[in-house]
């Protein structure tokens, strides 16, 4: 992935990983549009930097995400890369019968918005030089943690669906998929600053370090993340299991 001179849309991009990798391609010499549901968060992203622009997108409603697409290749028209982030993460109890909202919610914010937006930009992207296409997962994705089961479920299935995008435009458009680790953000409340979650900062500082790599793997994995990541290949899946069930 060329790492400079690019038009970055990320979405997600008012709080945490999203917001962070923002403001660290700009440095970098992007233009980078941030989207989001609420207005004052991208603009808190986005205060005081040049080349850095704010838009509202709810990547629940497909008719937004439509209108949005048509609304930002015109306003940017170099945009070539495309760094779905936008996600939500929920508890759920499946000893019992429950309302089913917050896996329905869950399932359209984290997978059908990925596969909505990327849907609705490929037809631009594959026009542009340097096209790039980053997907982000989850440590989870692997192995699951199992009071979020919905969550682990569509990180799982954005991995798959990663995988196939990559093969499907081999040549075209470059496809990453970026798996973090627990992280300290606010995608769970009082995550910023729960004991054992990587640090925000320091998580940013060895994605940024894999992403400037001369040739950026196809998988962008710190090392907190390899022991989900590989445990089934490596024999400790159901030991992974165990130990995230009891943390």
């Amino acid at each position: 992935m060329k790492t400079t001179e690019n038009t970055i849309l990320i979405t997600g991009g008012g709080s945490g990983i999203g917001r962070e990798l923002a403001r660290r391609f700009n440095e970098l010499g992007n233009t980078v549009i941030v989207a989001g549901r609420r207005r004052e968060t991208l603009e808190e992203t986005i205060a005081g930097r040049d080349h850095m622009h704010a838009m509202v997108l709810d990547v629940e409603e497909p008719e937004a995400i439509s209108v949005f697409a048509g609304r930002v290749t015109a306003e940017y028209p170099a945009l070539n890369v495309l760094i779905n982030n936008a996600g939500i993460m929920r508890r759920e109890d499946l000893t019992r019968t429950g309302d089913l909202r917050d896996a329905e919610k869950t399932i359209v914010t984290n997978l059908l918005g990925p596969i909505r937006l990327t849907n609705a930009l490929i037809g631009h992207l594959g026009s542009q030089p340097n096209a790039v296409i980053v997907n982000v997962s989850s440590g989870l994705a692997f192995v699951p943690l199992s009071g979020t089961p919905t969550y682990n479920a569509t990180k799982a299935a954005v991995h798959s669906y990663t995988v196939s995008l990559r093969e499907q435009l081999k040549g075209k458009v470059e496809v990453i998929e970026l798996v973090p680790p627990a992280v300290q953000t606010e995608l769970t409340p009082g995550q910023s600053t729960r004991d054992g979650y990587m640090p925000l900062d320091d998580f940013i500082n060895e994605t940024m370090a894999l992403f400037l790599q001369k040739s950026t793997p196809r998988e962008i994995l710190v090392e907190r993340v390899g022991f989900l990541r590989w445990a089934e290949r490596d024999g400790h899946f159901d030991q992974a299991v165990e130990m995230l069930s009891a943390h």
